[in-house]
């Protein structure tokens, strides 16, 4: 009878090893996609990122092999968050503007609290090419996801006749520039901001 108990223990044990490795990973992560907007990737050190997380820098390979993995990680986390947004919003009974509203909101949290500054344009040259390829399929398939949605607003006429293409290009870059201008100390909190930027693109999409 013990040795289930037994077994049972080291599940636990590894289970909670494992919550341990990824909320580590995760913090890396933070604390690199920060030095990375802060310094730029290539000004930016392993030596940094450990220091900030108190971590020697041989420890920090334990978690990731070298920077570029570490950049190509921030941007998987990243198009880990909106794709699943995106698939869940998909799924729903919301309109288009509903659906977009929420898409908004969750990318400037994404670059702004999950991971400062990691949008989905930063650095893409510093990636190799398997990581590139990668990023950019994943990347493609959320511009997709919101073309469309775009796209069914335009047809339902809940939107202005445009064209999804530019205006998902216009939504990606507004976004994607808050990190270089925003300030964590400021007086706008990172919820204003989406709550704002989704207003506005909202309403300049809305039929008149």
């Amino acid at each position: 009878m013990a040795r289930p108990a037994s077994g049972g223990r080291r599940r636990r044990g590894r289970s909670r090893n494992a919550d341990a490795t990824a909320a580590t990973r995760v913090d890396i992560l933070k604390a690199a996609a920060k030095s990375f907007r802060r310094l730029g990737y290539h000004g930016a050190t392993v030596e940094q990122i450990a220091a900030a997380l108190h971590m020697k820098k041989g420890n920090l390979y334990y978690y990731y092999r070298n920077k570029e993995e570490i950049l190509f990680a921030c941007h998987q986390y990243s198009l880990d968050q909106l794709t699943q947004l995106l698939d869940e919003v998909n799924r729903s009974e919301l309109g288009p503007d509903e659906k977009l509203r929420r898409l908004i909101a969750a990318f400037v949290h994404t670059i702004l609290d999950e991971l400062h500054g990691t949008a989905l344009f930063l650095d893409l040259e510093a990636l190799g090419p398997a990581h590139l390829k990668t990023v950019i399929a994943r990347r493609d398939r959320f511009e997709r996801g919101v073309r469309r949605i775009l796209e069914d607003g335009i047809e339902s006429g809940r939107f202005a006749s445009g064209n999804p293409k530019l205006l998902a290009f216009a939504l990606f870059g507004a976004v994607n520039w808050i990190p270089r201008w925003f300030n964590p100390e400021g007086p706008a909190s990172s919820q204003q901001i989406a709550d704002l930027f989704a207003d506005f693109f909202i309403r300049g999409l809305q039929s008149r």
